[in-house]
C-alpha cells in the first residue's frame, strides 16, 4: 500500500510540472526555431571528463539507456551591457539569475557559496519525481560543464558558455544526455514528456540570459537536437 502511494505522490508530482511547463508554453510568443535529426554517427562527441572527477556517483552518457541526444539551445543579445567572460561570471555567481524558478532551481551541495571551481556540485531541484545532481566538470571565464550524478533523469553532460560573435553575444546551452532508466526512456522518447519539460525550461533560460545581460534576445531561440542512433 505504501509503494503504491509512493508512485502515486511521484506521478501527482510529474504532472503538476507538466502542467507548469506546458502553461507557460502555450503563452510562448518567441519564435523558436527547432530542428531534429537522426544521424548514426556525430562529429561533436561529448568532451571528456577529467579522471580525477569521475567517481561511482557519476552518469556519463556510457550509463544511460537508449539513443544519445545532443542538443543546442542558442540566444544572440543584441544592446547587451556585459561582454561574455561578466556575463559567465554573473551566471556563476548565481545559477537561479535566469532559471524559470517557479519550476526549476539550482541549489549548491558542495563547494563554497562565492564562486564556481572544478568539483562543486549542485543539485536541480524540480517538481517532478526526480531531482538533477551534477558536478563542475569544466571551469572557464566564458564556460562551465556538468556531468550528471546518480538520480538524474539523464545520464551526461551540460555545457553553458557565451562568445562574442558579430557584435552580439552568443549564448550557449550544449547538452550529450541519455535517458537514465527505462522509465526516464519512456517518458522522454515514447511519451515525449521529459523531452518537452527540457526544452521549455532551457528555451526560457535563453530568453532570461537577455535580461542578465542587460540586452535583448534577437531572432528568438534556435533548438538543434540530433538524435545519435548508433
Amino acid at each position: 500500500m505504501a509503494k503504491t502511494t509512493g508512485y502515486i505522490t511521484l506521478l501527482a508530482k510529474w504532472l503538476i510540472g507538466v502542467a507548469l511547463i506546458s502553461w507557460r508554453y502555450l503563452w510562448q510568443t518567441t519564435p523558436l526555431h527547432r530542428s531534429e535529426v537522426c544521424v548514426h554517427t556525430d562529429e561533436r562527441l561529448p568532451p571528456e571528463v577529467p579522471e580525477e572527477l569521475l567517481d561511482e556517483r557519476c552518469q556519463p552518457a556510457v550509463a544511460g539507456v537508449g539513443e544519445l541526444y545532443h542538443r543546442l539551445f542558442s540566444v544572440r543579445v543584441v544592446d547587451g551591457a556585459h561582454h561574455p567572460d561578466e556575463l559567465m561570471l554573473r551566471v556563476k555567481e548565481d545559477l537561479n539569475c535566469a532559471a524559470p524558478t517557479e519550476v526549476v532551481r539550482f541549489y549548491k551541495t558542495r563547494g563554497g557559496m562565492d564562486d564556481m571551481r572544478l568539483g562543486d556540485e549542485f543539485v536541480v531541484r524540480m517538481p517532478g519525481p526526480w531531482d538533477g545532481p551534477v558536478r563542475v566538470v569544466a571551469c572557464g571565464p566564458d564556460r562551465f560543464r556538468f556531468v550528471t550524478l546518480r538520480g538524474h533523469l539523464e545520464a551526461g553532460q551540460i555545457e553553458f558558455r557565451a562568445v562574442t560573435e558579430d557584435d552580439t553575444v552568443l549564448f550557449e546551452i550544449e547538452t550529450w544526455a541519455r535517458p537514465s532508466s527505462r522509465l526516464v526512456h519512456l517518458l522522454y522518447t515514447r511519451l515525449r514528456l521529459a523531452k518537452e519539460m527540457q526544452l521549455n525550461m532551457w528555451v526560457r533560460y535563453c530568453l532570461s540570459i537577455a535580461s542578465v545581460c542587460g540586452g535583448r534576445a534577437s531572432g528568438g531561440v534556435r533548438i538543434e537536437t540530433k538524435r545519435v542512433l548508433a
